[in-house]
This record gives structure tokens, sequence and C-alpha cells, in this order.
């Protein structure tokens, strides 16, 4: 099966060179795609061409740039990025384009410099590319480069192909490789119910509970240095206006751009503690082997729509969380069970069966008055997913 394997790596001064200038040509290649088929598309709508010539294809759009624009000396650099990643690159502009008109997704945004979302594909063309030993790897037109995690990706494992990213100032690569997996042997347990929470991250039918990691001194001391490196990084903005633009003007932004990368920093240190505690949760989960996990399919959209919980919806990662889920599930052979929205697992009665339908969210204690069942609220949830009918498998 094929597994895909994330880390980081140091690359030296000429390869970070290299690299910056790849993503900025990939960069650049995508809003030009997503620019040209705008243009199309306006020309198509006041009548001056056809239906057929408002859409341009990534062939058509990557022999144009290679016929075209890269003849003239003033697009010579584009040479400088691997014509494989260029040609990827135009076609996640065609993907993105494509699922907009499938109403799959919303209209793609023309992607900014300072957001770092590009990365450069590698295919393997040769047998020398990608070569993996414990402490570096050979990446196609970059050479060797070290990797920080030793031993990480298997070197014994065939590699597809590759992708480098940058990310506040660190790089990454990624690669898809073809190992050997078979479901571990071992006995399955109970099934588990699973319901996700605000005050705490999941609560299941076995009782164990895993906490909110955002409430966490750690993620509160961080998210506060993030409030005061955005007030200082909103400051420099707001004297960068007012001051004359040619009294150092230059100093003054690579002092901004310098605060940017802060920012980043810390945004990208809190993300990597909020996926690194739900990878850990949902592996926990998985390998107690149950036989099956349910989970409820929450409308996390509308939830968003709430200004008093919306920060806390998003810091959570719900989503993020059902997909790891069902990932690790069908690794381990697990069957994730996923219950519609509209399933009244809060309000509905684990011991009667009874609903009660005027249940306030700050009752965190559910008392059913029909039975005289108390139990805590979201424990009584989990209990309901655990042994709902109706459902979906993922």
């Amino acid at each position: 099966m094929k597994r895909a394997f994330k880390t980081e790596i140091y690359p030296t001064q000429v390869q970070k060179q290299k690299i910056n200038q790849s993503i900025g040509v990939c960069r650049w290649l995508y809003n030009s795609y997503l620019a040209k088929n705008n243009e199309l598309y306006e020309l198509y709508k006041s009548n001056e061409i056809d239906k057929k010539e408002a859409f341009m294809s990534a062939n058509n759009f990557d022999k144009y740039i290679n016929n075209e624009l890269k003849i003239q000396e003033e697009y010579k650099w584009i040479d400088s990025c691997g014509s494989k990643a260029r040609k990827k690159a135009i076609c996640n502009a065609e993907i993105a384009y494509k699922r907009f008109f499938k109403c799959q997704s919303k209209f793609p945004r023309f992607k900014k410099k300072k957001n770092q979302d590009v990365k450069i594909y590698f295919p393997k063309n040769n047998k020398t590319d990608f070569r993996i030993y414990r402490h570096k790897i050979n990446i196609p037109t970059l050479k060797w480069v070290r990797l920080k995690e030793k031993g990480y990706i298997p070197t014994n494992a065939k590699v597809v192909n590759g992708t480098v990213s940058r990310k506040a100032d660190r790089y990454y690569i990624s690669v898809i490789c073809e190992v050997d997996w078979s479901i571990p042997n071992g006995e399955y347990k109970e099934g588990i119910g699973i319901d996700l929470g605000i005050k705490d991250l999941a609560i299941c039918s076995d009782k164990n509970i895993y906490k909110n990691i955002n409430k966490t001194q750690r993620v509160k001391k961080l998210e506060k240095k993030l409030k005061r490196e955005q007030k200082r990084l909103s400051r420099k903005y707001e004297s960068l206006k007012i001051r004359n633009k040619k009294e150092k003007g230059e100093a003054t932004r690579q002092n901004i751009q310098k605060q940017v990368t802060k920012v980043q920093k810390l945004h990208h240190k809190l993300i990597n503690i909020r996926t690194d505690y739900i990878n850990k949760t949902v592996s926990e989960i998985v390998k107690q082997k149950p036989r099956y996990i349910t989970i409820e399919d929450l409308n996390v959209k509308g939830m968003m729509k709430n200004k008093h919980l919306a920060k806390a919806v998003a810091q959570q990662k719900f989503f993020e969380f059902k997909t790891k889920l069902k990932y690790k599930c069908n690794l381990f052979g697990v069957e994730l069970r996923i219950v519609d929205r509209f399933y009244p697992s809060s309000k509905t009665c684990n011991s009667c069966g009874s609903i009660k339908k005027d249940l306030k969210l700050k009752e965190r204690v559910y008392k059913c008055n029909e039975c005289g069942y108390v139990e805590n609220r979201d424990l009584n949830a989990s209990f309901n997913l655990r042994d709902a009918k109706i459902y979906k498998i993922a």
C-alpha cells in the first residue's frame, strides 16, 4: 500500500534559494492560469468568443507558457523551476477551477506570497532519485538534503514521488512510498461511541475523556505571546503609512518581514501542538482495537456562525480529527460509523430512550424526566452514539 511520510529537512543556503525560486515560479503559474481563464470567461460573457474558447486546459496553458512566454527575455526566469513542478502547479489550478463549476468548492483564490501554501512537486524519473539513508535524502535537482528525524522514512521503501514545502521559514519534504502493510492481529473489543465537544475534545463511551489542549498553560502562554507579536506587527504597518517612505523605507520593510516571520512561527507552533495532540488521541483510540467506532457528522459550518463559539470550534479542528480517524480505522481494520447530524444524541436518554426536547446547552448533567436516569451530558451522548442503529459507514 502507499503511505505518506512528512518530515522537516535542513537544506543549505544554495538549496534554500533554489526552493524559494521554484515556489515563486509555481505560485506565479498557478495565479496566471486562474487569471487567464477569468479573462476568457469575461470575453465569453460579453459574447466576444464562443463557449468552447472560454476555457483553457492545463496542457494548452503549458504550451502557451513554453512557446510564447518563455522565449521572451523578460520571462527567462521561468526556467529556474523544473518542468514537472511547473506542470503540476498548472494542473492543480485546473482541478481547483473545475471543482468550482462542479459546485464542489468555492472559487479558487490567488495564492499570496506571505501565505506560503505552494509546494514543489518532484516525480521519480531516475533510479538515483529519492535514495534514502538514515539521515539524508536525494531529492531531484536539489541533490542530497539532511533530514531532521533520522530513520523516520523507511530506507528500503520504494518512493513514488515527493513534494517540498516551506512553512514559517522551515522546510519540509513529503514522500509517498510503497510499503508492505498488514492489519495487526488482536482481539476486537466492543464498539466505542465518541462525542466531540468544546469543553473536552473527545468523550468516549468507555469513559475515557480527552481534554481540550487549548486550555493548557502552554497553549495559553503561546496565544498571549502571539497577541503581543501581532500588535507589534500592526504598529509597524501603521508607522509605515505615516512615515515618509523615502527615509529608511527599505529597512522598515525588512523589519516588517522579520516581524511577519515571528508571527508565522508562533502560528505554526500552535498548529503543531494541536495536530500532535489529535494524532496521539486518534492513535490511542484506534489501537484499543474496538469492533467499531461511531461519531457524529457535526455541522461545523453552522457552529462557526456563533460568534461566541467560533474561535473555540476552529481550534478544536473537528474535520481534521474525523479525517485522521477515518484513515487510522482503515489502517487497522476498524469499522467507522457516522451518525446523521440531526440524531438527538445529547437529548436522548440512554436508559429508557425518551427524548428531552427542552434540554439547554448550559445543562451539563442529563436528568431524565421519565425514568430519573442521571448522567454526564457528554457521556450520555457517547453511549447513545455507541448504541445507534441508523448510520453510514465511512
